[in-house]
């Protein structure tokens, strides 16, 4: 459950050169509440976002300390974020005008401090027009529209003041001729760690990456990969991709060597948080594409089951899959 306590909105309008920075609080209800609420669910629900911890030194963790010990406004504490974003921002090559909005929110009774940056997005709208002729309604571009309720929050980051940990979703740009993430680097001051989403992907693609290497069947060692995310995730809500090279390639110690030291050169060295049910529901499935041009989708759980599906290499050089017991087809548009 979300129950949004604070909530404020900064302007960064660099087309027009002309920042605004509000005096007063948003009012969480009817219109606004809703989108607040859509936009913090779905950003918190992000595999995108990097887990992350405030450097010792780090400006932002005195003045939130500051702000949660009452010596700091809301507003003004708001105030210093979005200052601290467009010194950044206004010397940056990809210079967008961009929403600054801060909250103070309670998640599953838990206090966040939510900092979301939405770059403006062109739009199309209506204009009324009086001519000599009389009205004329016109189509024109509109260079402030916020993303609607099914899109994403481009940058944000959560911040828990009582433990201090962070979960943080930025983009690159290029400042004074340097890569720089911004939230992370220049408003936060933090390190980060992988997203879920990165860990996954890097361990099928470092999988497939060693299967190739030694000649093996890509979909078996996919299927091995699924397999052991599915296990670890009904277990915990962590994934040890240090661990992974043993049970995808238990036979091949070459192989599991060749993983191991990949994925430790890719900077996965530590368990990564994930999320549990999310996790699950994307390897229950393993899709497969023919060259002939047939799908399927087969459950992560029958794959390696003979009873259910069962692979075979024709003398051709071909394969064939035959899938068993089957008992009543449907349909599925």
């Amino acid at each position: 459950m979300i129950v949004i306590e604070k909530a404020i909105l900064h302007i960064l309008d660099f087309n027009s050169g002309l920042t605004v920075y509000s005096d007063v609080e948003l009012e969480p209800a009817d219109s606004i509440q809703t989108f607040l609420l859509k936009h913090l669910e779905r950003s918190w629900g992000s595999q995108d976002a990097k887990p992350g911890t405030f450097y010792e030194d780090s400006a932002f963790k005195k003045q939130l300390a500051a702000y949660v010990g009452g010596e700091l406004s809301f507003v003004d504490f708001s105030k210093q974020i979005g200052k601290t974003l467009e010194d950044a921002y206004v010397h940056a090559e990809e210079m967008v005008s961009a929403d600054v909005i801060v909250a103070d929110v309670r998640i599953d009774d838990v206090r966040q401090l939510v900092v979301f940056k939405s770059n403006s997005h062109i739009g199309y709208t209506h204009q009324v027009t009086q001519t000599e002729g009389g009205i004329r309604n016109e189509i024109i571009n509109h260079y402030s529209i916020m993303p609607n309720l099914t899109q994403k929050i481009d940058e944000f980051a959560f911040i828990q003041p009582e433990t201090g940990a962070l979960l943080v979703q930025s983009k690159k740009y290029t400042i004074d001729g340097n890569a720089i993430f911004v939230l992370p680097e220049m408003l936060l001051e933090c390190t980060l760690t992988p997203s879920p989403k990165e860990a996954m992907k890097n361990l099928s693609k470092t999988a497939a990456k060693v299967a190739e290497a030694y000649g093996q069947d890509a979909v078996a060692v996919e299927a091995a990969v699924k397999n052991y995310v599915t296990e670890n995730m009904q277990a915990s809500d962590e994934l040890n991709l240090a661990a992974a090279g043993g049970e995808i390639f238990p036979e091949n110690p070459a192989m599991q060597k060749d993983f191991d030291d990949a994925i430790r050169d890719a900077g996965f060295t530590e368990p990564v948080k994930m999320d549990q049910e999310a996790t699950l529901k994307k390897v229950s499935r393993h899709k497969l594409r023919t060259d002939t041009g047939i799908d399927l989708s087969i459950p992560t759980d029958y794959f390696d089951n003979t009873e259910f599906v069962e692979f075979h290499n024709n003398e051709d050089g071909t394969l064939s899959i035959t899938l068993k017991h089957i008992s009543n087809i449907v349909n599925r548009n």
